[in-house]
């Protein structure tokens, strides 16, 4: 059929090229299509993980801080200790 153009006078070389872009450009559309959905797939992932850290980080400050409530009753507790002891040894028994 192409023969039959060019015994014509119709040159399709053009028209070729065209359609060679037109494949090129569709090629080029599926593989950022592909990268597209990937680097959705990445972003939920990264969300996911995110959210899972911020969860970790938000139960290790409150470990620090009842780490910090444990120490200062640990420090009252040595103190009233010490002066009951200070209190047993002034009464000579």
């Amino acid at each position: 059929m192409a023969k039959v153009a060019v015994a014509r006078g119709v040159d399709l070389e053009p028209i070729d090229r065209l359609e060679e872009k037109v494949r090129m450009l569709v090629g080029m559309i599926d593989r950022l299509r592909a990268e597209s959905a990937s680097a959705s797939e990445d972003n939920a992932r990264l969300a996911r993980e995110l959210e899972t850290l911020r969860a970790r980080v938000a139960e290790a400050e409150g470990t620090g801080m009842e780490l910090s409530a444990l120490r200062e009753e640990r420090d009252l507790i040595r103190t009233r200790v010490s002066e009951m002891l200070d209190q047993i040894e002034t009464l000579n028994l």
